[in-house]
């Protein structure tokens, strides 16, 4: 029986995080789950919120995981990430001058503007990346 968790956080930019670790929860779409060593198989889709990456004796990890879906073999757990960002290096006040310039691009917009949903979308993402920190 093994005593650590192989886990692996991918996202299109780059691995965020890679190696052995004691517990992992994460936020599904049907509810946040936790991971140990040696944990049944499963498959399951992500929805924003945060990645806790626990081991013993060191500081935990806090990722903000934008979708994706997480896999858990045999061989451990990977996640795959729209996006991830890994909390300790976020600037609140950059993230609330982001929501401002945005909302404001948004109402300088016409209602049936192309690209207002992902605009609004974007907005709805940095309001939940700045609830995590």
């Amino acid at each position: 029986m093994a005593d650590t968790l192989s886990f692996s956080l991918v996202s299109p930019a780059s691995e965020v995080f890679s190696g052995e670790v004691d517990h992992v929860i994460a936020p599904g779409a049907e509810g946040e789950f936790g991971v140990l060593p040696n944990h049944a198989p499963f498959m399951t889709t992500l929805k924003n919120g945060v990645v806790r990456i626990l081991s013993t004796g060191k500081d935990d990890m806090r990722v903000f995981a934008r979708g994706g879906f997480a896999d858990v073999t045999p061989a451990g757990l990977t996640i795959l990430a729209e996006e991830a960002v890994d909390l300790a290096s976020v600037a609140p006040e950059e993230i609330d001058s982001e929501i401002e310039r945005s909302r404001l691009e948004l109402k300088s917009r016409g209602d049936d503007e192309p690209g207002n949903a992902r605009l609004v979308e974007h907005i709805s993402y940095l309001e939940d990346l700045r609830a995590a920190i």
